[in-house]
């Protein structure tokens, strides 16, 4: 059963004077010194948090940060309280001077300031997770939470395969349940696009090991008319076709595997691409002696840390003739630039593509890292804010978070 696309929205709901709680996810990375080092997530849920704040709302933010195991300071929301304000023009706005703190995501005290916050005013709750019981999905806790609000907003989509109390929990107890903007743009993408795709239709799957995206590329090939291969995972199935490999990365485990996914391509008449040549290294590390060799052929004490230009010619070729592409996986080690020729091709490729009205669809840490790192996101038709999330919903698995809020 795959997500459904169709779910009830902000625009329906009725927000005068209503004390929203709204999921977002403010899981962002910070330094040593608690400063932001990347702000995409806080400024992905500012367009939901601002439509609320204009329609009335009084807004209960909760999110998590990191893993931490019962209370832990270096996980407080405290340290980005300056940032969410100053983006949603807070600090020069007349009623308060910013968005206010919980110092607890439950209780009387946090019941206290949500009696007094005004009409568009902002609350943050402290990090949900200092609560064994989030992500227990304790309905006890779950219950607490949603005593807070009248209406629920799940735009947090990062968090949607997670059936946590604060993702999928309050649902139960809140009525109406909707979607944010953020969560609805996801859906919209990524459900769209793999149930009603403009064909031809490519998706382009990368990363280090088949098993990690064995169901997104066995769902995947129901689906597509073009999938091309990269990243480590592509010696597996050269070792499969009896390639010498060198010392590349290889899941000795899975070789079967690999043989029957590219029989199952042609049974389907799926057109499978892998690299024709590979840029080879000496040793894993930046500062590596490399050269470009033909697959079929990586000498002994070598392994493959990119694509070479031919693949990256060939696959170019190739998705110039679609209309939609998913991009999951970088096509090498592109933390080294040595070996981050590869991605940044295709990355340019999908830029230039979206220019000519393709529609591309970014989705996985690495590959948005990727296109985030060169400064192209805003080149892409969508760049999904939820790794786990979106590879769970293109393998067609059903998202708690997504399953709790009301049908459309």
């Amino acid at each position: 059963m795959a997500t459904k696309r169709s779910v009830s929205t902000l625009k329906e709901a009725d927000l005068k004077g209503k004390r929203v709680l709204v999921r977002v996810d403010l899981n962002v990375p910070l330094d040593d010194n608690l400063n932001i080092t990347d702000d995409t997530r806080i400024r992905a849920a500012v367009p939901t948090i601002k439509y609320l704040q204009s329609h009335g709302a009084k807004l209960i933010l909760c999110s998590h940060l990191g893993r931490p195991k019962g209370v832990t300071p270096k996980y407080s929301l405290k340290p980005l309280v300056p940032r969410l304000s100053e983006l949603l023009g807070l600090e020069v706005c007349s009623l308060f001077t910013r968005v206010k703190m919980g110092n607890d995501c439950i209780g009387e005290e946090v019941k206290k300031i949500v009696d007094e916050l005004p009409e568009g005013g902002v609350l943050l709750l402290e990090n949900v997770r200092f609560y064994k019981e989030e992500e227990k999905n304790d309905p006890e806790f779950a219950k607490k939470l949603a005593s807070l609000a009248d209406v629920y907003v799940n735009d947090a989509f990062g968090t949607a395969h997670r059936a946590h109390a604060s993702t999928e929990g309050v649902a139960k107890y809140l009525k109406p349940a909707v979607a944010g903007f953020l969560m609805q743009k996801e859906l919209d993408y990524l459900v769209g696009a793999v149930a009603n795709p403009k064909r031809p239709f490519a998706a382009i799957v990368g990363g280090s090991k088949v098993s990690t995206k064995i169901g997104v590329i066995e769902s995947l090939l129901g689906k597509v008319d073009l999938l091309l291969l990269g990243g480590g995972m592509i010696f597996t199935f050269y070792k499969a076709q009896g390639y010498s490999v060198g010392s590349s990365l290889v899941e000795e485990d899975k070789l079967d595997l690999a043989t029957s996914l590219m029989e199952k391509a042609k049974l389907k008449g799926v057109s499978l691409l892998l690299p024709t040549d590979v840029v080879i290294a000496d040793k894993f590390a930046a500062d590596a002696n490399s050269k470009v060799v033909p697959a079929s052929s990586i000498p002994d004490g070598w392994l493959g840390l990119d694509i070479g230009p031919d693949s990256i010619k060939t696959f170019s070729e190739a998705l110039d003739t679609t209309q939609t592409i998913i991009w999951n996986g970088p096509m090498g080690v592109f933390e080294f630039d040595k070996f981050a020729v590869g991605t940044e091709a295709i990355a340019k490729k999908l830029a230039e593509l979206t220019a000519k009205g393709v529609t591309t669809i970014v989705g996985g840490g690495d590959s948005v890292a990727a296109v985030e790192k060169l400064g192209l996101a805003e080149k892409m038709s969508h760049i999904s804010t939820g790794g786990g999330a979106s590879l769970e919903l293109l393998e067609g698995k059903p998202l708690p978070g997504v399953l709790a809020l009301d049908d459309a």
